[in-house]
């Protein structure tokens, strides 16, 4: 089975540059630690479909948390996040329903604490930027995130395998 590194490198790189342009135009509410809301992290469902897609979703997230004012923390620990839930959704929660879970669970309890560690202590109350962000997570992965699920799945699961033998993964996700 032979896998297409250029295919790969393309459609990550696609990824990434979404997950930037649907963070940026949101500006501060896209880092805020009382409220945030970031349309891209329906972006964290991919993986569920195409595991390699962690990559872009990784790097797209690294590159929006730039204009975080946790800084270098949230660059780096925040993006680590996002690397394991996606890890986790492509290994663990693969069903549409369930594909959410790590990135809403994830990022709730363990951002707030990086947001602390950057400095932001004062502005950042723990359970009040959990409850916030498990609402917000909630709301952009089940209404956002499971409709690009099921469209994915329909129009562009052909297109985004890797292999160039034939892969019947779409009959195996539901």
């Amino acid at each position: 089975m032979k896998t297409n590194i250029t295919k790969f490198i393309c459609i990550n790189a696609v990824i990434a540059g979404l997950y930037v342009l649907f963070t940026m135009p949101f500006g501060i509410i896209a880092v805020n630690s009382n409220l945030q809301f970031r349309p891209a992290e329906a972006l964290t469902i991919l993986p569920a479909l195409c595991p390699y897609t962690v990559v872009g979703v990784t790097i797209g997230c690294a590159i929006a948390n730039t204009i975080s004012p946790f800084g270098a923390f949230d660059v780096i620990l925040g993006s680590a996040v996002t690397l394991i839930a996606g890890i986790l959704t492509a290994k663990v929660f693969k069903k549409s329903y369930l594909a959410p879970i790590p990135p809403i669970v994830l990022n709730a309890f363990l951002l707030p604490v990086i947001w602390i560690l950057g400095g932001q202590g004062g502005n950042v109350v723990y359970w009040v930027s959990v409850g916030s962000l498990f609402i917000s997570q909630g709301v952009v992965l089940y209404a956002l995130g499971l409709p690009l699920y099921f469209l994915a799945r329909k129009t562009l699961l052909p297109i985004m395998q890797l292999n160039t033998d034939t892969d019947n993964t779409a009959k195996n996700h539901n």
